[in-house]
């Protein structure tokens, strides 16, 4: 395990990317990726705004696909990092593998499971406790089989801990997850809230079996599974979207179903498709979080990424922002830096999606009052619009807003 500042750069890690760049390259997975390429932007049909973020977010959304089909064997697990940003590795530029609607928050790890084996996962907590960290059990639809609150997890003095894995009930167990038949997968999420003192849980996964049976997967089985990894991942990125994009723009009314399609449960998700029809215009959201302890606001395409995160302001969590005295929210998402704190930026595209997240409700259940009222109001009438104690930045506040966001992210880019 990687202990130090990123604990997700382990070797296991760096050997994984390293992989699946070479089979990125491969002439079978480049002629793959052209006809999934040309088969996305028919069935999508963008708009010349999405169509304008395309390259980019195909190049994220197909390496990540390339990265997630190359750990789906149960016979050799590994805890890979999934949804990353671009970074440098050995000397090669690995490409972002954002995908699915992507949390900036979290940091997304898989290990393959099959209910046949025995598993230990060993692992040791964050100084700081995360506000949110689950084990998710999916089965091969992304439906949830099981579930384990990190909050739950017994822990030594010095913050490690062990997790078995079978198919066998508890039985006094401390940390077991049972793996019925159709287990497929452990959907592992770390919400990093504060990005820059928080720090993702020490993992690590363990067969305990004999010898086994058969040599890991061939070039053969790993290229057929990239390709069809690559198709799905398109094809279940537009059904998400649609959701949203089916409806009436500019209204937050869809609530997706927690217990499929990879979305957790203890969480409530209000999805809505954006346009703003200029730059003079703004949408301001308010926000209620009905005793959830975790929010955050992402904005991504109609690709399933986030945009610029790091150096821009396209998404905010609740420590992020600022709040009203009255412990609710105001979010101002405009083209044009509209001079307030609780800016979301949606790096120069007048449309895209907000998936809204509220979190870890007090009681285990959101209060009554939880929701969104979202208006378009024009730019110059903002301050009219707004409360009167709303943070409006002074000159230079943006920058030093901006500079500690970036330098906030960029341990989880340390080689």
């Amino acid at each position: 395990m990687q202990g130090a500042n990123n604990p997700i750069h382990t070797e296991e890690q760096r050997e994984h990317e390293l992989l699946a760049l070479s089979y990125y390259q491969h002439p079978e997975i480049v002629a793959a990726r052209e006809e999934v390429r040309a088969f996305w932007l028919q069935h999508a049909a963008p708009s010349a705004t999405m169509r304008s973020c395309f390259d980019w977010a195909f190049e994220e959304v197909m390496f990540g696909a390339t990265v997630w089909a190359l750990n789906q064997d149960p016979l050799y697990p590994r805890v890979i990092t999934i949804s990353r940003l671009p970074h440098r590795l050995a000397g090669e530029s690995i490409p972002g593998s954002r995908w699915g609607i992507d949390n900036p928050d979290s940091i997304y790890r898989v290990i393959p499971v099959n209910h046949e084996y025995r598993y230990l996962i060993r692992g040791r907590v964050a100084q700081q406790r995360l506000v949110e960290n689950y084990f998710t059990l999916w089965g091969p639809e992304m439906q949830t089989l099981g579930l384990l609150d990190g909050k739950d997890l017994v822990v030594d003095s010095q913050g490690h801990f062990e997790i078995t894995v079978d198919a066998s009930a508890a039985d006094g167990r401390r940390n077991h997850i049972q793996v019925p038949p159709g287990s497929h997968e452990f959907y592992i999420r770390d919400v990093i809230a504060n990005w820059g003192s928080d720090r993702a849980n020490e993992l690590a996964i363990e067969l305990l079996e004999p010898k086994p049976p058969r040599p890991p997967f061939g070039e053969a089985e790993n290229l057929g599974r990239i390709k069809t990894y690559m198709q799905h991942w398109a094809e279940s990125t537009t059904r998400w979207n649609r959701q949203a994009m089916d409806g009436p723009v500019n209204a937050f009314e869809f609530t997706i179903d927690r217990d499929s399609d990879g979305a957790l449960r203890n969480q409530i998700y209000i999805m809505g498709y954006f346009h703003l029809p200029d730059a003079g215009t703004a949408m301001v959201l308010d926000i209620n979080l009905g005793g959830a302890d975790y929010f955050i606001a992402p904005i991504t395409n109609i690709w399933g990424t986030t945009n610029e995160i790091t150096d821009r302001s396209g998404c905010l969590n609740r420590h992020q922002s600022r709040a009203n005295p009255d412990g609710t929210y105001t979010f101002v998402l405009s083209l044009r830096d509209p001079g307030v704190h609780n800016w979301l930026d949606p790096s120069d595209l007048d449309e895209g999606i907000l998936t809204l997240r509220w979190a870890e409700f007090a009681e285990n259940r959101p209060g009554a009052d939880l929701g969104v009222r979202q208006r378009l109001v024009a730019l110059d009438r903002l301050q009219q619009e707004l409360r009167g104690d709303h943070h409006w930045l002074q000159p230079g506040e943006r920058q030093q807003q901006l500079a500690e966001r970036a330098q906030s992210y960029a341990w989880r880019l340390e080689e």
